[in-house]
């Protein structure tokens, strides 16, 4: 019998497979994205009620300039009980069926590209979802509920941890204290746990920690205060009649360094205040950079400059210095990051 294996992260999630001959590799569920294994935890419902999921719900979201709702990082959710659900379409939808139309998702493409109708599966979780019992315990079975909405019928848990040191783990000939890292896109977690080859425990986990700090952060960062500047973000302008010197908003610098946010920039009244400051701004290559970032908004090229950070940030792992270049009608931007300002950058951001 096929079982499904599904690591339902906080921004990136990936479905693979096994059945009592093989082990199937991870499957490619995102066609649009450059890892086709990896389906951002993100999905979209403009106005008309349609669905769109991981790269697809980015530029869709771009395309209906914002309008509709735009989901992700649900999964952090879990836990808190502050957080029941929202409204989308006029109906009110709990958390367990959002996270459900995403886990749905993902079966759907599965079950199409192994053409049968899979109702077991493995699911990923943090060895421990909350500090608490109580918040732990609310989110295993919030988690598990989404996936019997999804139409899973046979449910297990593998702690992700666990998962990660799986080799590791059956190399042992003694119980080992072991500390494991996950660095992923959105949040950085680790765990001390006690390991062995006997089956794995709750009382196994001895610490856990984790902070807001992960890939798509060191992006943002990158973004805010190496590249953002080239597209008006320290633009200075002052009203007629006025004798403050104003700069942009800082929410709109921050939805600026988010590629699921620049769209929001597309409102008429938002594009309504960045014309303005463009308008009677103060410096003389003020109307330039706000020109390269009307064009930014206006032609949802949002997706592929954060695609440019994200090359520049990867070569800086091996690199003292990354050139970063952006070619677009009416947009060229050319920069160098050093890493030492890079580090810099970041520490300034968080």
């Amino acid at each position: 019998m096929l079982t499904y294996a599904i690591d339902f992260g906080t921004s990136n999630s990936l479905l693979a497979a096994a059945d009592p001959t093989q082990i199937y590799a991870p499957l490619a569920v995102d066609p649009d994205a450059n890892d086709p294994t990896v389906l951002k935890s993100i999905f979209y419902t403009p106005n008309d009620g349609t669905w769109f999921f991981g790269i697809k719900a980015i530029q869709e979201y771009a395309e209906h300039a914002a309008d509709g709702r735009f989901f992700r990082s649900l999964k952090k959710y879990l836990p808190d009980p502050g957080f029941a659900g929202t409204t989308v379409h006029a109906r009110h939808y709990h958390l367990t069926e959002l996270i459900a139309v995403f886990l749905k998702e993902l079966r759907d493409r599965a079950n199409l590209a192994f053409d049968r109708d899979v109702t077991g599966v493995v699911l990923g979780r943090p060895a421990k979802f909350a500090l608490d019992e109580d918040g732990d315990k609310l989110a295993t079975s919030r988690l598990e509920a989404a996936a019997r909405l999804a139409g899973f019928k046979h449910i297990d848990f593998c702690p992700e941890p666990v998962a990660a040191a799986y080799e590791f783990r059956h190399q042992l000939t003694e119980p080992r204290t072991v500390l494991i890292a996950d660095f992923g896109g959105g949040t950085s977690d680790f765990s001390v746990l006690r390991l062995g080859c006997e089956r794995f425990h709750d009382r196994d986990v001895l610490a856990i920690g984790g902070l807001a700090i992960a890939g798509d952060r060191f992006d943002g960062a990158l973004m805010k205060h190496a590249i953002a500047p080239h597209f008006g973000t320290d633009v200075i302008y002052k009203l007629p009649m006025g004798s403050n010197v104003l700069r942009l908003p800082q929410h709109l610098v921050n939805k600026l360094c988010s590629p699921a946010d620049i769209s929001f920039l597309s409102r008429r009244d938002i594009l309504n205040l960045l014309k303005d400051a463009q308008r009677w701004s103060l410096r003389a290559d003020d109307a330039e950079r706000m020109n390269r970032l009307f064009t930014l908004v206006e032609e949802h090229l949002g997706y592929k400059l954060f695609k440019a950070i994200e090359r520049a940030k990867i070569y800086l792992t091996d690199a003292d210095h990354a050139g970063f270049v952006f070619e677009h009608p009416g947009i060229d931007v050319r920069e160098t990051v050093l890493r030492s300002d890079f580090s810099n950058y970041f520490c300034v951001s968080h």
